[in-house]
């Protein structure tokens, strides 16, 4: 049955203000799960006014950072008992399978207890200004931030840029994903049960080339924080730098897996396996391209190919299930399109490469995990973020071949490395490109370790102390401590004054 999502201003929840909306389906089932207002432009100026009025009284920035903390710890207790309803809300709307949702959202109590503990600790600094002066620096927060998030994991980046902005003292104006709303709109009614005052943390929610966009040119802005594609990234970040607003942006990636001749390799196996196909392949650090050296390549590939002609395909609900739907028929036309593309240019599919038949899947946007052959730079995929339960598996020849093959994308955000040798492991994550490596492992995450990368990848970071300070700016207060008359123009001779 489905219901009704309303936007959350000022601590009420209201429809559009021209009664707008739009549907969510189930990628599973393609039937309606929630209608959801459509906010206009002037419904998100009216959620940046509300969130700018509850930072200029101070509501909320103006509480001491222990009490945050205390706040935000309820919220995380709270989040907690609330963590299988919320991951069924999520493999509902966005078609991943129940065992994963229930696994990633058990950490996101974390975030909130990670940045509150900050929020504590977090101290000023006293430089050095020369004698006869104390210059005291403290970080303040930046004001109303926006955060636009994406669908394929809507709490989890919610929640990494929100615990971060509110621990600091910002008040917020969330745009979520259009296919992705329902829970991070459960999100902030938690937080204002647990104690975050109304109108700290408002969503607005809508389709991105109206909502998102407006959110994005608002000038009452003070930082915009945006995860998804590049291009999406490139704009917002422009719309932004005319109001010289403060971005940062995780966007795309083409993360390589690199296995080397000593790895164990059914460890590596099975480590590329969940690199390619968790999330069904719709992840920013997918393994979507895996580099093998030669002289195991062909092993590696024929266990690869057989766990994951395995890896078994339904409903997301089903206990059993481990690969679930695309999140709509465009991700799934996209996948299929790059398939057939990589195969008119000469790949070789070696495993799936077909929507699967059968009356499971005949509702849903089911598609085969996917492993793909003979890719050179001369193909599209070898480039191409698909965003999709599609790899490649090459081989390389040594250290540098697998260095220049990896490095050789325009994104940079993440990698893992399968060796046993720790030298290979230290010298290649040196050699790497981009943002996160992984050694023997994949697709880890802390709140407490940084989450960025390089090149097209995005700019900033999150998680760890560079996202909180990103919230925040610095503020000096130079305090003349010397006791001596300063009168500038009441004589000609050389005075100091800088």
């Amino acid at each position: 049955m489905s219901r009704t999502l309303l936007l959350h201003i000022d601590g009420k929840d209201v429809a559009a203000s021209d009664g707008a909306s739009f549907t969510v389906a189930s990628p599973t089932t393609g039937e309606t799960l929630y209608d959801v207002a459509h906010a206009t432009p002037a419904d998100v100026d009216t959620a940046v006014t509300a969130a700018r009025t509850a930072f200029d009284d101070r509501r909320w920035r103006g509480i001491a950072p222990r009490e945050r903390a205390r706040v935000l710890n309820r919220a995380a207790a709270l989040l907690a008992d609330r963590i299988d309803a919320y991951a069924r809300l999520e493999t509902l709307q966005i078609g991943r399978p129940l065992r994963e949702m229930r696994a990633q959202l058990a950490r996101l109590p974390e975030w909130l207890e990670y940045f509150g503990a900050v929020a504590q600790t977090a101290e000023g600094t006293v430089p050095d200004f020369g004698a006869g002066h104390l210059n005291v620096v403290r970080r303040v927060p930046l004001g109303v931030a926006g955060l636009i998030t994406p669908w394929n994991h809507p709490l989890l980046i919610t929640m990494k840029k929100l615990s971060a902005a509110l621990a600091a003292g910002n008040s917020l104006v969330i745009k979520p994903s259009e296919l992705g709303p329902a829970v991070p709109l459960a999100l902030v009614g938690l937080l204002e049960e647990a104690g975050v005052p109304p109108g700290v943390v408002n969503t607005v929610t809508g389709l991105g080339a109206t909502t998102g966009r407006a959110l994005s040119e608002h000038r009452g802005l003070a930082k915009l924080d945006i995860t998804g594609g590049t291009e999406t990234g490139r704009t917002v970040a422009a719309n932004a730098g005319r109001s010289l607003i403060p971005v940062t942006a995780e966007l795309g990636g083409k993360a390589p897996v690199l296995v080397f001749a000593d790895a164990d390799l059914d460890q590596a196996v099975a480590g590329a396996l969940f690199a390619s196909f968790i999330a069904t392949g719709q992840t920013c650090v997918q393994g979507a391209r895996i580099l093998v050296q030669r002289s195991v390549h062909d092993e590696f590939t024929r266990r690869l190919v057989a766990r994951t002609r395995a890896l078994r395909l339904g409903d997301p609900l089903a206990a059993d299930t481990q690969i679930g739907p695309l999140v709509s028929e465009a991700q799934r036309a996209k996948v299929a399109d790059a398939v057939a593309k990589a195969q008119d240019q000469g790949a070789r599919v070696l495993a799936g490469g077909r929507v699967p038949e059968g009356e499971a899947y005949s509702r849903g946007w089911f598609y085969e995990p996917t492993v793909v052959g003979d890719v050179t730079p001369a193909q599209d995929l070898w480039y191409e973020e698909v965003f999709g339960p599609l790899t490649l598996v090459v081989p390389f020849d040594d250290e540098a071949d697998a260095l220049r093959r990896a490095n050789d994308a325009e994104f940079g955000l993440a990698s893992s490395v399968w060796t046993c040798d720790i030298g290979t492991a230290l010298r290649v994550s040196e050699g790497l490109d981009v943002g996160i490596t992984w050694i023997n492992d994949h697709h880890r995450i802390d709140p407490a370790s940084p989450w960025g990368g390089s090149k097209d990848s995005g700019i900033g970071s999150e998680n760890g102390l560079d996202a909180y300070h990103a919230y925040t700016r610095p503020k000096s207060v130079v305090i003349n401590s010397s006791g001596q008359p300063f009168d500038w123009f009441a004589t000609t001779e050389d005075l100091r004054y800088s």
